[in-house]
């Protein structure tokens, strides 16, 4: 074979690219040492099932005798085929992303079972650059293995799994089996242990008591240990490990602290901050969030539960006030005050981070990509990310300064229930006297449009007047100016001899796209009225009495237009997508004399960000006489509803509150519409959609009538994340978790579980602990972080040997227990609590710890940095209540890689840097923390080298050997004088504080 190919090799680049086949061919079929660009000696490396390389030596081949196309050919796609033809590009009309597109029989690149005839195989083998791919400046040519690999694939049918292995639901797994079954505490440690015994590793002995005591307790609390429970605990391990351990866990899980720990760990999924992150970077009111997602899991709020409420919880039914103030997870995105800016374009960024940061948190999937293009490697086409926008883009919320909608929540969580139920009871008379004003305001026959129109402003703004339909309408001309008012007159309609109410009308300046591309609102403070009999009389002030609007939770009371105190009224604040409409109810019916005019005027003093006048920029009048409408102000249901209303409104005024910003829907009368975005660009607008779920994904339940007349909503979209069915939503909370506990995830890339990101260590594990997080434990957080931090995996002592060292350096495999850097709220918390310093009370308002000079300097003056003194409690709150402002981090969280929470950050990335030294050295609190410690070990014992053992302890958890002492006595010693003053004692024994604070193992888990 080899003298009949070197014969033919070179004869044309035809043969070239047939032989380089045969050799393929002949790999593919498992003849080994055959290399397919020149028959020589073939060394083949590809990956293991759970993404670890596999390597052969020569003449060695490991290509799979069965090829796994997300495993092994999905890949080699990613890696060399979808930089040009994948979601982005699709050269030639080809994507190596849908099936579709490659496979018969819309497909023309594969051929199933005949590798010889498919496209495919002939542009990877050829020699000519013309037609060889990739191109030879788009990279090198794809390696013999990954030839070997797709043409073997293609040989064996060329199955193309629509999934990816974490877009496939998980599947229950068998507990392997392994070399020592007595080895494990609960069920994971089977997987471990099978991955070691794969690997030729063997596991670490258990940590010591100490060690694992001070991990554990670190690890659910963020704290470390006290020398009370440190005592107590090593008591009754010497008596019963296994109980202690148990028992121990439950006190830690039962503590406020439980829930202190792990909320900063989804408050930076969240994106969580106390400003608003755009222009002025202002204050916002949202703490009582941070404390519902602290309580919740200190309640072990079941995750499925903890997710619809941050979605929908305003749709659900009979929803708290602890519901509407979970909601505020999607009102963390950033605002603009800045002057100038459109509320339209920061309403638009806003909707679509809740996109993206929904998918990252529960998902784990870079889905924001798809905002501009198709997905470049995972199968989410670029339509389908509008579509689950959609779900979002009617909420009521429009990047104002005054972040509406908000509710009211009570400062103490005791009034919560007394809160909720007055609310429902304000709620439903709200609704009940609205359904009958609205309905009446809709009563098409009960109104007779004006005609014959003028109209006038006060000011430069220019309007001029049209014929619609069987109306006149106004419209203003050019810009308009700030404090116009507009005065509509036209005479009243002959037939119509009493008047009872005037509607209304305002609509976009260009009704025909403003429904699509909205229009600045406007705010109709003041509407007044009156009746012109002649023009030598003096007109007379018509008395209205109640504004019966068109939107059910309006942010501003249109009956407010009634009062010229204010600058409130009927509005569409702060954009207007669909015509508007408001009856202006007399007090009581007016008899029309002979050819009366009605005269209308309407002031608009309220204008957006400096430089957008609210002012309705198009619309018409319309009256009746009907006299349902005043005497709906005289029903005596509505009236005792409106007094039952004002009492309850009072005594609801009565319980203390805070504002939060919450989600809303907007009435289905008033809904935007959505639209895929060209290139991501809000203001190239394509195809409509609704809301939808991706195809490649499980469906979505609706929850619709049959009719399917409502579009499926957000309480929709949060039943679909928690869904059985949901391969990735259990799977990535479990990661999490135990991203946190070990330093890594099972899947390293925690942000990423597409095609792009790592494979997971241990895939069965990962299946197993989220069937296990889902079904047994009803996804209960407390008890899944339980089962963990009680298994054999997670007591492994920390210590590193050769073997480790050599086939597990990254402990990929566990084959140690977990030692990494503590993250930045734990190193300030631990040095306050080791200091005897720490604050345990709980929840409230953010506070001011010391911040180095220079740093708070924010755009808004009025913003200040109100510290806390020393000695009062605020100054040593736990990190989790220090102010968030995203503009000016506060320093030690920066320098300790906490993020800006200006967007979702699904893992920190853990650095190591002379910053982080110097700020535990010299920082103002943890010389404070140094001098209190220091205090404290004086305080403990009259014997230096007792102070210094007991200052080691609370340090460190664990008795200092001999060297310890000997080393730290003669700090102290080097820092006194041959006179020993009080002070002098002090002043040394802070050093050696200060020394105990920046030991390795106090910083390090």
């Amino acid at each position: 074979m080899s003298v009949f190919v070197n014969r033919f090799r070179s004869s044309s680049r035809h043969c070239s690219r047939f032989f380089r086949l045969v050799g393929v061919l002949l790999v593919a079929m498992g003849v080994s040492g055959i290399n397919p660009t020149g028959f020589g000696p073939l060394v083949i490396s590809t990956f293991g099932s759970d993404g670890d390389s596999v390597v052969a030596g020569e003449g060695e081949s490991t290509i799979p005798e069965v090829i796994d196309f997300n495993e092994h050919v999905r890949p080699i796609f990613n890696a060399h085929c979808t930089a040009c033809h994948g979601g982005v590009k699709q050269a030639g009309d080809v994507s190596f992303v849908y099936r579709e597109q490659v496979l018969p029989p819309d497909g023309w690149i594969v051929e199933p079972c005949d590798p010889e005839n498919s496209v495919l195989i002939e542009r990877v083998v050829t020699a000519d650059p013309d037609f060889r791919m990739p191109p030879p400046d788009h990279g090198p040519p794809l390696s013999d293995n990954d030839v070997a690999i797709l043409t073997k694939w293609i040989q064996q049918g060329a199955v193309w799994k629509a999934s990816y292995w974490s877009y496939a639901a998980p599947q229950p797994q068998p507990l392997p089996e392994v070399s020592d079954s007595a080895w494990q505490r609960q069920p994971l440690d089977r997987f471990v242990l099978a991955k070691l015994d794969e690997k030729g590793l063997t596991p670490s002995p258990d940590a010591a008591p100490e060690r694992w005591l001070r991990r554990v307790t670190l690890d659910l609390t963020g704290l470390p240990p006290t020398l009370e429970q440190r005592t107590s605990f090593l008591r009754h391990a010497k008596q019963d490990r296994d109980a202690a351990r148990r028992d121990y866990v439950d006190q830690l899980l039962a503590s406020t602290a439980f829930g202190e720990r792990w909320a900063s760990v989804w408050l930076d999924q969240i994106r969580y901050a106390d400003s608003k992150g755009l222009g002025l970077d202002g204050r916002r009111s949202v703490w009582k969030y941070r404390d519902w997602v602290i309580e919740s899991f200190n309640r072990d709020l079941p995750y499925d539960e903890f997710t619809i409420k941050q979605i929908a919880g305003d749709l659900l039914p009979d929803r708290t006030i602890e519901d509407l103030i979970a909601t505020a997870a999607h009102r963390l995105t950033q605002t603009n005050e800045e002057g100038g800016t459109d509320d339209e374009e920061f309403r638009v960024a806003a909707v679509l981070d809740r996109v993206s940061t929904t998918w990252q948190t529960w998902l784990g999937v870079t889905f924001g990509c798809v905002q501009c293009h198709s997905h470049p490697y995972d199968p989410f086409r670029h339509e389908e990310f509008y579509e689950f926008a959609a779900f979002f883009n009617n909420t009521a919320d429009s990047d104002l300064g005054e972040d509406y909608p908000v509710i009211e929540a009570p400062l103490d969580s005791r009034d919560y229930d007394k809160a909720t139920q007055l609310d429902r009871q304000i709620a439903k008379l709200r609704n009940q006297i609205w359904n009958r004003e609205f309905a009446l305001l809709r009563a098409v026959d009960a109104w007779s449009p004006l005609t014959e129109l003028k109209a006038a402003t006060n000011n430069a703004t220019r309007v001029e007047v049209q014929r619609v339909g069987d109306h006149d309408e106004y419209y203003t001309v050019d810009t308009v100016q700030r404090n116009t008012a507009i005065t509509l007159e036209a005479p009243l309609p002959t037939e119509l001899k009493q008047l009872t109410a005037i509607r209304v009308t305002a609509k976009p300046l260009d009704p025909e796209t403003g429904l699509d591309d909205s229009e600045w609102g406007f705010v109709m403070a003041e509407v007044t009225a009156e009746l012109v009999v002649n023009d030598k009389a003096d007109p007379v002030a018509i008395k209205l009495a109640r504004v019966f609007g068109d939107e059910p939770q309006p942010f501003y009371d249109p009956n407010d237009s009634l009062n010229g105190k204010n600058n409130r009224g009927f509005a569409a604040y702060s954009r207007i997508h669909h015509t508007r409409e408001a009856a202006f109810v007399l007090d009581t019916p007016l008899d029309i004399p002979a050819n009366a005019r009605l005269r209308v005027t309407m002031k608009h003093p309220v204008f957006a960000l400096g430089a957008f006048p609210l002012v309705a920029r198009r619309g018409h009048l319309a009256v009746t006489d009907q006299p349902q409408f005043t005497e709906l102000l005289r029903d005596e249901a509505v009236m005792q509803s409106q007094n039952q209303l004002a009492k309850l409104v009072a005594e609801r005024s009565k319980i203390k509150s805070v504002s939060v910003p919450v989600m809303q829907e907007r009435a289905d009368h008033l809904s935007r519409p959505s639209h895929l975005f060209e290139r991501g660009l809000f203001l190239t607008k394509g195809q409509r959609v609704t809301p939808d779920t991706p195809e490649s994904l499980h469906p979505l339940d609706p929850g619709v009538d049959e009719d399917q007349s409502t579009q499926p909503n957000r309480l929709a979209l949060a039943k679909w994340l928690v869904s059985p069915q949901n391969p990735l939503t259990a799977r990535v909370a479990v990661n999490r978790v135990w991203a946190q506990l070990f330093g890594t995830g099972l899947v390293l890339s925690e942000e990423d579980f597409g095609s792009s990101g790592e494979p997971p260590s241990h895939r069965g594990l990962l299946d197993f602990l989220a069937l296990r997080f889902q079904n047994e434990q009803q996804w209960s957080m407390k008890t899944m972080i339980r089962e963990i931090v009680l298994s054999r995996t997670y007591g492994q002592s920390a210590r590193i040997d050769e073997q480790s060292l050599r086939l597990d350096p990254q402990n990929q495999w566990l084959s140690r227990g977990p030692r990494h850097r503590l993250p930045s709220e734990m190193v300030r918390d631990q040095a306050l609590a080791l200091a005897g310093l720490l604050s345990t009370k709980p929840y409230g308002p953010p506070v001011h710890p010391p911040i180095p000079d220079g740093v708070w300097k924010p755009f808004y003056a009025g913003d200040k940095w109100a510290l806390a003194k020393p000695g009062e409690e605020n100054r040593y709150r736990r990190s989790i209540y220090t102010y968030m402002k995203r503009s000016i981090p506060y320093p030690m969280f920066a320098a300790f890689d906490s993020p800006s929470r200006e967007f979702c950050a699904p893992r920190r990335l853990r650095s190591n840097t002379p910053l982080q030294a110097l700020m535990m050295l010299n920082d103002e609190t943890f010389a404070e923390c140094a001098n209190a410690l220091a205090g404290r070990m004086l305080g403990l014992d009259d014997d230096l080298r007792q102070q210094i053992r007991h200052g080691f302890i609370i340090a460190t958890c664990r008795e200092p050997s001999d060297a310890d002492l000997q080393d730290l006595i003669a700090l102290f010693n080097a820092q006194t004088s041959d006179s020993i003053a009080a002070s002098d004692s002090r002043e040394a024994m802070t050093t050696v504080a200060a020394v105990l604070l920046n030991l390795d193992e106090v910083v390090m888990k």
